[in-house]
């Protein structure tokens, strides 16, 4: 195995001599049968959609176990390769992660390749990885996808912010205790644009809950939530840490938590942690518990092409599937960069680069948009926010028949064929408030201050789900769990965003799509309606 490689820009970190004495944790992917991976897909399929006879017939944690095996021979070559050089390994409930604690010499040995400690220009985060690709005798890369955390050069968060002067809308401060919150985007906006009631409706069920994933370094300071709470009159709180806070301001996570809580005060939250980004590590987490959050919102991601392999993007997709079987709903930020990604569309020959996970067809991708005008009304993409079509995966069929109108609209004005790909899966799948024009109000290191992006997207999207779950779980029905086919099937419940494109900061407008009246690749199918949406949710679930 020799055909993965490095996958950021080396020019953002330096490299430094690693100790051989070093240890480092790497996350082996075991293959799947691929028969047997097309029945999680079919099972997923079935589950998710509203007008399968098995809807929301959803599997336990043992059930999909049973569904995709790992058989003890692949485990053990794997095991047997590795030897005493594993200082910890423990595998995942259903068998196909297996982490290993090992040391930088035992990895150069085994895997022919060499261990550098990168270290970041800016954040100063260092991680272990390999300089170059790494080999696998051939009975061992037969059964392993790939070996997670070992190439992957984590791409640091930088949240977008801007100055909380209350020079955004013309609305007034619905957070009077935080006096840089005027014409910024707080918890009281957002519901009322979203058609959120103010009352307890979606939050009295006791077995709801929902997530956010952080990552790199970002904490929360609990002050800095209380500060906020008070200053909207919200209970802003933590439920459960799954990996061990520090009290430290991550602006990323304070303000994933300030609006997942603040729009959905009375579900209980978990925050995930990881060190670094590593996506496999979170669905270590997450797969391997059984009463796990039935929502996520994650707002981390990179450039397909900066991913170190399609099978590295296949092995996660099936951790996403796994999760959707269960009922659980995973929604993934489609990106701060329009078209272009984190890579550049290039100069001479332009092409788009698509976001993974966001273009993934088992997660639910959360756009950007701004408001129209000054006011609390319509809404327009933002210029900034990631979509367009995958170079790496197809057009799901819950998707198809929006996909082929939005291309056959002469309204779209569809950029030129050769700087994206035509048969791709389209994203994001919704969107909500994220652009610039006016932030959200994030209180980080005791003071007010703006804070945009698809980052604030995602969680206000989680949230206003995990209220959707609540009303149904009220009703003595099942969540939602995977939320593509229900969406797709449900564009009257969204909010329609029809003006804007997400140029970013290229020069020509016309290279970016454009959003119009039903399913777009700047905006997908809109912007939530918390009311429309639980009914239609019901009526799914009669």
């Amino acid at each position: 195995m020799e055909s993965e490689s490095i996958s950021v820009p080396l020019k953002t970190w330096t490299m430094l001599e690693a100790d051989p004495e070093d240890k480092m944790t790497l996350h082996v992917m075991l293959r799947h049968e691929a028969s047997d991976v097309e029945k999680l897909k079919l099972k997923l399929a079935q589950v998710s959609d509203p007008r399968s006879p098995q809807y929301k017939e959803y599997l336990t944690l043992a059930q999909v176990g049973q569904m995709v095996p790992i058989s003890e021979s692949k485990i053990e070559a794997v095991r047997s390769f590795f030897g005493d050089a594993m200082a910890e390994m423990r595998l995942t409930p259903n068998k196909d992660i297996m982490s290993i604690v090992i040391r930088v010499k035992d990895v150069e040995r085994l895997l022919l390749t060499d261990i550098i400690r990168f270290v970041h220009l800016d954040t100063q985060m260092t991680v272990l990885r390999a300089n170059a690709s790494y080999s696998l005798p051939q009975s061992v890369a037969e059964v392993v996808y790939t070996i997670g955390d070992l190439l992957h050069l984590p791409a640091p968060m930088s949240p977008i912010r801007s100055k909380a002067t209350g020079l955004g809308g013309s609305w007034d401060n619905a957070c009077p205790g935080l006096s840089g919150c005027k014409g910024l985007i707080t918890p009281a906006v957002l519901k009322e644009r979203y058609n959120v009631p103010n009352d307890t409706t979606g939050m009295t069920a006791t077995t709801n809950s929902m997530a956010v994933a952080e990552f790199q370094g970002q904490y929360y300071k609990p002050e800095d939530l209380k500060k906020f709470g008070e200053g909207c009159g919200i209970n802003v709180t933590v439920d459960t840490d799954v990996g061990k806070n520090k009290d430290s301001a991550g602006v990323e996570s304070e303000l994933d938590i300030e609006y997942i809580k603040g729009v959905a005060p009375g579900i209980p939250l978990s925050v995930f942690y990881s060190q670094e980004y590593s996506l496999l590590n979170w669905m270590t987490q997450v797969n391997g518990i059984e009463d796990a959050p039935l929502v996520h919102s994650v707002s981390y991601g990179n450039d397909e092409k900066q991913q170190t392999s399609t099978e590295y993007m296949i092995s996660c997709n099936v951790q996403f599937m796994k999760a959707g079987v269960r009922g659980i709903s995973v929604l993934f930020a489609s990106g701060d960069q329009g078209v272009c990604g984190r890579s550049g569309c290039g100069i001479f020959s332009k092409h788009f680069n698509p976001d993974f996970p966001a273009g993934s067809p088992y997660i639910t991708s959360v756009g950007g948009t701004d408001f129209v005008g000054d006011e609390i009304g319509d809404e327009t993409a933002w210029k900034s926010g990631g979509g367009g079509f995958s170079d790496t995966f197809g057009i799901p069929d819950w998707q198809a028949d929006l996909v082929a109108a939005y291309k056959a609209d002469p309204d779209a004005k569809l950029p030129p064929q050769h700087m994206w790909n035509n048969t791709g899966r389209g994203y994001p799948d919704v969107s909500a408030l994220g652009g610039q024009k006016a932030s959200y109000c994030v209180v980080t290191r005791g003071l007010a201050q703006g804070v945009a992006g698809t980052s604030a997207s995602c969680p206000t999207a989680a949230s206003i789900f995990s209220r959707v779950n609540g009303v149904l779980l009220a009703a003595g029905k099942k969540p939602l769990g995977f939320l593509n086919p229900f969406i797709y099937q449900n564009g009257a419940a969204f909010n329609d965003v029809t003006s804007g494109c997400n140029s970013a900061g290229q020069i020509l407008n016309k290279e970016c799509f454009t959003a119009i009246k039903g399913w777009d690749a700047a905006t997908g199918m809109g912007t939530p309606n918390f009311g429309a949406l639980s009914k239609a949710a019901i009526a799914a679930s009669a």
